[in-house]
Order: structure tokens, then C-alpha cells, then sequence
């Protein structure tokens, strides 16, 4: 196990996730994601975990989410899940239009509202088990009714 994390700089951060290095200065000074340290010379360094962060802002902005909703979006979710530091990070967003659903723990919601937007999955794998349960019953029993009219036709 490493003493130490890997930290990558400024120019690098910006070649591996795709902006400029003043977009990703931009998003330090105005908080969308801060690296998680500074040189003595008060240069930033980014972990790993701060390139999650980034890739995740920089979709979100790529599937048409202003930066506005993305910032919107981050104060409620530490508000609705406290023990989460770095929701862009730490938690699974989606962009549907302007809307972004934060996926975590199994539930899917409303990143500001917090208002439950997916189902939960297992519940729906029930359902589609009753159905075919009550399908395989009913098929054998259309089958043997289509069977007996064809018969009295013939008859």
C-alpha cells in the first residue's frame, strides 16, 4: 500500500479530462470542484477522486446541465446526504435534460428536491415475475380454449 496519493497537476488534470487549464482554475475559484490539496507555492493538486469529480461536471455540462444547476445540485445533496463530502464524486448523477438524478444506495432522485424519480429495481423484478407466473397459467388455459372452439367448428 502507497504512503501517499498520486496528486496530479493543473496542466495534466485539463489534458486528461478535456477543458482548459482556465476552466479548471474557473471551477476552483467558484467552487465546482476544488482540488483536494495545494503546494507550499499554493499550486493545486488533484487526487483521482477530484478527476471523478471533474469528468462528472464536464458531462453533465456536455449533456446541456448549466453550471448554475450543477452547483444547485451539489449544495442539496450535501444537505439531503450529509455523511457525503464530494457528491460528484461520490454519488452517480444523470443528466435528463435539465434535470439531474443522483443514483445512491439502490434509489434514484431529484439531486435538488430530493423528490424519488426511479423505482426501486428488485420491486420491479417481482412484478415481472408475477406477470410471467401469471402468464404461463394463463397461455396453457387460451390454449386449450382456442383448441376446443377449433374442434366444435369442425364438428
Amino acid at each position: 500500500m502507497r504512503a501517499t496519493r498520486d496528486l496530479y497537476r493543473v496542466g495534466d488534470v485539463a489534458k486528461i479530462i478535456g477543458i482548459s487549464r482556465r476552466q479548471l482554475q474557473y471551477w476552483d475559484e467558484t467552487d465546482l470542484v476544488r482540488p483536494v490539496s495545494r503546494t507550499p507555492g499554493g499550486h493545486a493538486r488533484y487526487a483521482f477522486e477530484d478527476l471523478v469529480a471533474l469528468k462528472t461536471a464536464k458531462r453533465l455540462i456536455d449533456a446541456g446541465v448549466s453550471v448554475q444547476r450543477i452547483r444547485k445540485s451539489i449544495r442539496a445533496l450535501r444537505e439531503i446526504l450529509p455523511a457525503v463530502e464530494r457528491p460528484l464524486a461520490e454519488v452517480v448523477l444523470v443528466a435528463t435534460g435539465d434535470v439531474v438524478l443522483a443514483f445512491k444506495d439502490g434509489t434514484a432522485f431529484d439531486a435538488v428536491s430530493g423528490q424519488e424519480w426511479v423505482f426501486e429495481i428488485a420491486q420491479l423484478k417481482r412484478e415481472v415475475d408475477a406477470y410471467r407466473a401469471r402468464r404461463a397459467v394463463e397461455i396453457p388455459l387460451r390454449t386449450r380454449a382456442s383448441e376446443a372452439a377449433a374442434c366444435d367448428r369442425t364438428a
